[in-house]
């Protein structure tokens, strides 16, 4: 690496560390702000509040990593044009492309650093953010479907409850039936109520009914009470609805598999997820290639015109990925597409800004 590029380098990284340093606890004091009266209200102990704002710093800031980049490269380099620092370089016959190198090296060290936080650091800061909203911030509203909920478990057992209260652990109306290799009802097995005790790791069925079909030969028992084991845990009954988020690289990817065999109806939102994860260390080139075609121009207006730009071409970035997010989870349309669609359209957005920055 030359002066230059170390020079471009530094300015890169340092610029986009300051955008966090800035930005970050703005936010938090932005939501302490508006949350403080809930926490409260609903006594929420100092030392998990503590811990919920450490998560919401990681939580929050990965969602923004895109946007933190793209505007501090247009501050940078916008610096740089506007004091035909730029000119300088491009005029000792240093090429464009050639220009372009100490801001691929830091988009690649962005990149790496975006795509080993989303998969192993933020889905454990997730889990943390949205637990405490759930319990302190939305109390009383519901995280998960609760009602009338199907699950099939491997290829032969399937089970339901018309209702499930999460606090207390407990299922109504309860349902498992299991069918044979040439799909037949072999038993069905209804009760009341399933509770978890998680203190003999057992389920336990009230009032129950065993209908067991052999040879054409159907036996009925009955009990108030039986203890018993299941392949299944409780939660498996209606994950909550951030579950996908929670989960890092190698436990979405089994969790996603377990979903597609048990046939879950929303199974592209947890596609989504595991997706947009692996666009988002590409969006950090995408948005490098469309800051410096943008700001490495000196403008009339200076800095304050490509920021504009920069903040709208940001916003429209946002639009389009929770547009095709939306259509994704609502609508059937494949998630791989959702998540490709805006890249492409903005990558060749960044190739044409690109080739007249180069002019």
């Amino acid at each position: 690496m030359t002066i230059i590029d170390r020079y471009i380098l530094k300015k890169y990284l340092f610029t986009f560390g300051l955008m966090l340093l800035l930005f970050i606890p703005i936010g938090i004091m932005l939501n302490l702000a508006e949350q403080i009266g809930k926490m409260i209200d609903n006594e929420a102990p100092l030392i998990e509040i503590v811990i919920y704002y450490v998560n919401f710093t990681i939580y929050i800031g990965s969602l923004l990593f895109p946007i933190f980049l793209f505007l501090s490269i247009i501050f940078f380099t916008s610096k740089l044009a506007n004091n035909t620092e730029i000119v300088a370089i491009l005029s000792s016959g240093v090429s464009f492309g050639r220009f372009l190198r100490p801001y691929w090296i830091g988009a690649t060290i962005i990149a790496l650093l975006m795509f080993f936080m989303g998969m192993f650091i933020v889905p454990s800061a997730s889990k943390g953010y949205n637990e405490f909203k759930y319990k302190y911030l939305k109390k009383g509203k519901q995280d998960r479907i609760t009602q009338n909920i199907f699950n099939q478990l491997g290829d032969q057992d399937y089970i339901y409850v018309s209702s499930f209260d999460p606090a207390r652990l407990i299922g109504y109306n309860f349902t498992k039936e299991h069918f044979g290799p040439d799909g037949r009802l072999q038993y069905k097995l209804a009760a009341a109520n399933i509770r978890w005790i998680p203190k003999d790791s057992i389920y336990r069925l009230t009032s129950y009914s065993m209908r067991k079909i052999k040879d054409s030969v159907e036996t009925v028992m009955t009990g108030r009470r039986l203890d018993t084991v299941f392949n299944f845990q409780i939660e498996d009954l209606t994950p909550v609805s951030y579950v996908a988020e929670t989960k890092n690289l190698f436990e979405l990817n089994q969790f996603i598999e377990d979903q597609k065999r048990k046939g879950a109806s929303n199974i592209n939102t947890y596609i989504m997820v595991k997706y947009k994860r692996w666009a988002l260390p590409v969006a950090a080139f995408i948005l490098t290639v469309i800051g410096v075609a943008v700001s490495s121009v000196k403008r009339r207006g200076g800095m304050g015109v490509n920021l504009a730009f920069g903040i709208g071409v940001a916003f429209i970035y946002i639009f389009m990925d929770k547009v095709f997010g939306t259509l994704a989870e609502q609508s059937g349309f494949p998630p791989l597409m959702a998540v490709i669609i805006p890249n492409i359209l903005f990558g060749i957005l960044g190739y044409y800004l690109l080739q007249q920055a180069k002019r």
